[in-house]
């Protein structure tokens, strides 16, 4: 989808640059200096002004971001007004003769309704008011129509119907590209919910147990665990951003390893190597948990002699490299396919592929887990985290309550 979107982008920035040539040598010739052909000189402009009015429209249709966008997007049909409504109002208004908002709120039912462009004279018994006619270009997303963009200018043109159809469909893009940032959002949120959903009902139950157990015997030992099974669930539950630091991660995961050492004792050790330089790194929350809660069940399940669990963030350029390491059952590579890919259940492989999904809808397909694995030969799992990402910044430390 995002692949047809860019390619959609990219057919329709020339008939808008060709658009706004003419608009603007109709409108208010200029000199164009040493900058190259009229067309070129357009099409730098048209790029530039397009550039400042697609962030606004990337949050979707709102009066706020109308207003933003409404000055860059008359600037490239060169007209003498416009403006941008959704289904009940004018949302913004940039140019002259602001006084004409009703009466084509009251043109506008059949474009809403058919999703058909339209022009019409404009009644105006003003006489300081040059808008005589208005261009309607309806703006839809997924086939509905969401509003329209309204250009308005002294004469009738053929040139400004075109070029204001073409605005409108890049309008539209930038609009449905910003359903698909909301979607994505609510996708995410549902898979920290899922991921929350998954922390076993059995490890709480245990945890409590084990904590149960030292009460009469080392009440210190019983206050220590207590204060960790408090702090992961917690941690886990918290509602404060998508997002955390690699740090805070980290920390988490020290109170669920108490928690289990508790449990197994000198069954399970644990070796923890990381370098501080990336301690700061903002990753997506409730991502490293998981696989350490995966690598816990397949090394002890099964097993009776002692396991082993290694931990490593090492800094590797721009990026941190986690990686995830145990000794225990393992699992057979085409199950696991199968378990990624979301064709079986995942009972054996805890939140695997729910991290897998998030980093690859946040970093990017090459960023997904890559694991190394075979039956009765542990597991290896490595998650790549770039240091910048657009968009991905940790919420800051928990607040306290």
């Amino acid at each position: 989808m995002s692949g047809f979107l860019a390619g959609l982008c990219i057919a329709v920035l020339p008939l808008l640059a060709a658009g706004f040539w003419l608009g603007r040598r109709t409108a208010r010739p200029e000199n164009l200096g040493g900058l190259g052909t009229p067309v070129e000189h357009a099409t730098f402009e048209t790029l530039h002004t397009a550039s400042l009015a697609a962030p606004p429209l990337r949050a979707g249709l709102t009066g706020e971001t109308a207003r933003k966008s409404a000055r860059r997007l008359r600037t490239l049909l060169g007209t003498d007004a416009l403006c941008l409504t959704d289904q009940d109002t004018v949302l913004a208004w940039d140019g002259l003769g602001e006084h004409h908002r009703t009466e084509i709120m009251e043109r506008l039912g059949s474009p809403l309704e058919t999703g058909r462009g339209e022009a019409f004279r404009l009644k105006c018994e003003e006489p300081d008011c040059s808008l005589r006619w208005a261009v309607v270009a309806p703006l839809t997303v997924d086939d509905r129509v969401h509003g329209a963009l309204v250009a308005c200018a002294p004469r009738e043109s053929a040139v400004l119907v075109r070029a204001a159809g073409e605005v409108a469909r890049w309008v539209s893009v930038q609009l449905e590209l910003a359903d698909l940032d909301q979607s994505r959002t609510r996708l995410i949120e549902a898979e920290i919910k899922a991921l929350r959903a998954q922390i076993s009902p059995h490890f709480i139950f245990n945890s409590l147990a084990v904590i149960a157990s030292f009460v009469r015997t080392d009440p210190e030992r019983a206050r220590e665990l207590l204060l960790e099974f408090a702090d992961f669930t917690r941690y886990s539950f918290r509602r404060h951003g998508d997002f955390t630091t690699l740090a805070d991660e980290l920390h988490a995961i020290d109170h669920y390893l108490a928690l289990v050492r508790a449990r197994f004792g000198d069954r399970l050790s644990v070796t923890l190597q990381i370098a501080p330089e990336v301690l700061p790194v903002a990753l997506p929350f409730l991502c490293l948990q998981p696989l350490v809660e995966n690598a816990v069940k397949h090394g002890l399940e099964g097993k009776t002699d002692k396991s082993h669990i290694s931990i490593t963030a090492q800094d590797a350029g721009a990026e941190a490299l986690v990686v995830i390491e145990d000794n225990g059952t393992g699992m057979d590579p085409d199950r696991l396919r199968r378990i990624l890919a979301g064709e079986v259940s995942p009972s054996g492989g805890i939140g695997l592929s729910n991290v897998d999904d998030r980093l690859r809808q946040v970093y990017g397909d090459e960023y997904g887990l890559v694991i190394e694995t075979a039956v009765g030969a542990g597991m290896k799992i490595t998650a790549r985290l770039p240091k910048y990402q657009p968009g991905v910044h940790s919420a800051g430390p928990l607040p306290r309550e």
